[in-house]
């Protein structure tokens, strides 16, 4: 028996039952799994402390999966976080996101890290999402990632006690221990 190569592209999402997420990185449909709740509780954190610096700033706007971000009809990604600044509102429409966030925020899972940490860094990096940080809650660090020649290019590895910086964010000055103590205080 021989394999069909299908690739599918967004207006097949579309189609697509909502009892479940999905994305589709280079035509490959993909399923998302349910995150756990330690998951939730640092996404939690993470949104809230973002929210909070982009309001005061009125700098954008912050939204969490499940959004799509639709970067081309075969790439269609649901980041856990993400940020447009104000300067490019104008790729907001009332379904989607239709090109890159400034800031794309994936927070590791057993089911999502090889993803998070080859497929969808390369494919952030190509389609020109700014910033990429990578959230891992087994080592309790935010990385965080800025766009360069051959792709992303570290620009920090923040734990506890340590605060997060952002090229992007330069007044953001968040307590790593802010985003991992609640979180695992509430297990």
């Amino acid at each position: 028996m021989t394999h069909a190569n299908v690739r599918f592209n967004y207006h097949d999402y579309l189609q697509l039952p909502d009892d479940k997420r999905y994305e589709i990185i280079d035509g490959e449909l993909l399923v998302v799994p349910a995150p756990y709740l330690r998951h939730q509780r640092i996404l939690r954190e993470l949104a809230t402390a973002l929210c909070a610096h982009v309001k005061e700033r009125d700098s954008g706007q912050v939204f969490f999966a499940p959004c799509d971000v639709v970067l081309s009809a075969e790439n269609v990604v649901q980041p856990d976080l993400l940020f447009v600044t104000k300067e490019r509102q104008g790729i907001l429409t009332e379904a989607n996101i239709q090109g890159p966030p400034d800031l794309a925020i994936e927070i590791l899972s057993e089911a999502t890290r090889q993803r998070d940490l080859h497929l969808k860094r390369k494919l952030y990096a190509k389609y020109g999402v700014r910033e990429y940080w990578i959230v891992d809650p087994d080592a309790a660090t935010v990385e965080v990632l800025v766009r360069g020649e051959p792709g992303y290019i570290s620009a920090g590895v923040y734990g506890c006690p340590e605060r997060l910086s952002s090229p992007l964010l330069p007044e953001l000055n968040l307590p790593v221990s802010e985003i991992f103590t609640t979180a695992e205080h509430a297990e």
